[in-house]
């Protein structure tokens, strides 16, 4: 897939009032139904319930050494605060979690940190969301708008019939799991945006063509989308791999390392690709110009040709009486007068058509 689209779709969200107290929750209007899938994970075992309720959160919580709880929809802001309070979720990272306009970035608290990613839910139709990752020491709470994530690989590893590492470490490895599956998950989009890139530059100089200008245009728009959401999700990063507090230890930052090497390559590659978005629509208006040139050349050659011509058939053509007066055009009289003017001309044509191609103008 490659990262274009029709039609340009903006995002709204619903922001708190103009002067509303800080912390204060308001759903948007078009926020989806909000349901809870909780999933109880520990070295020997692990257990996922979907349609969870808040009671099965108190129940297992404390009993299972970490606990992953996904919010998919936010339009039940109490169902949101009920949790914010479960965790001691801080009130203005859960107002940044309903506000889904945020720019990708971490904060931290004293016993959880916050992230805010932009994640590509569904490939196939290039729609972005947010989705806010809350860890802390034992549990991972997430919130996404709509249902669809790049976390299948993560369940599975979870569910693995042998212990994996996600099963073994803490809350904070889980946390690296998820923005890194994240972070991949634009690997492919860029991959299928270059491939896309290829084939324009191809036709390209097969020869231009109208429509690769809106393709080349998309293809930018698309490229400037992806860095608005790398750029800071890179600094986002970084953060967590400077932070200094005790619920990310020191080897899950050797991971959050590589997953910031991961982001860096992204960057990279969506650099290179607006750049050669940006050469090959310079490099269409250039083709396009020197295609206009040539038939301009064309045209002018062309009546540079029948300039004489015209001027012999208007001089020949006029209604002149060679009877009246010797000076009244008498070659009108002559018995081959028409093949010697045609002979003439062609001729002439002939000897302009030579005389172009020595100059090397044809």
């Amino acid at each position: 897939m490659a990262v274009s689209g029709g039609k340009r779709s903006g995002r709204q969200s619903k922001r708190s009032p103009i002067g509303a107290s800080p912390g204060t929750l308001i759903a948007d209007p078009h926020a989806r139904q909000s349901a809870l899938r909780l999933t109880l994970i520990a070295p020997d075992k692990h257990q996922t319930i979907d349609d969870a309720s808040l009671k099965d959160v108190n129940d297992n919580r404390g009993h299972w050494p970490v606990l992953w709880l996904d919010c998919v929809g936010l339009a039940n802001v109490d169902l949101i605060a009920d949790i914010g309070a479960l965790f001691n979720l801080h009130p203005l990272a859960l107002e940044d979690t309903v506000n889904t306009s945020q720019r990708p970035k971490v904060d931290f608290f004293d016993e959880h940190a916050f992230v805010v990613v932009s994640m590509i839910d569904d490939p196939k139709a290039n729609r972005y969301e947010q989705i806010s990752v809350f860890f802390g020491e034992d549990f991972v709470v997430t919130f996404q708008e709509r249902e669809g994530d790049p976390f299948n690989p993560v369940r599975k590893r979870i569910a693995a019939p042998i212990s994996h590492r996600i099963r073994v470490r803490k809350a904070d490895y889980l946390a690296y799991a998820l923005i890194d599956a994240i972070v991949d998950s634009y690997f492919p989009i860029l991959e299928t945006t270059g491939d896309a890139i290829d084939r324009l530059e191809d036709a390209l100089l097969d020869g231009p063509q109208k429509q690769q200008t809106r393709d080349l245009h998309e293809l930018k728009r698309g490229t400037i989308i992806l860095k608005r959401a790398l750029w800071p999700l890179r600094d986002a990063i970084a953060g967590l791999v400077r932070a200094d507090v005790p619920f990310i230890h020191p080897e899950t930052k050797v991971f959050l390392n590589d997953t910031l090497d991961h982001s860096v390559r992204l960057m990279e590659i969506v650099e290179t690709h607006r750049d050669m978005l940006s050469g090959l629509i310079d490099m269409h208006l250039s083709l396009s110009q020197a295609r206009i040139n040539d038939v301009i050349s064309f045209l002018t050659i062309i009546t540079a040709i029948f300039i004489p011509l015209s001027f012999l058939a208007g001089v020949w053509g006029m209604n002149f009486d060679p009877g009246a007066s010797p000076w009244n055009m008498p070659e009108l009289l002559t018995y081959y007068g028409y093949p010697v003017a045609l002979g003439a001309m062609a001729v002439i044509a002939i000897s302009l058509v030579l005389f172009f191609r020595w100059r090397k103008w044809l």
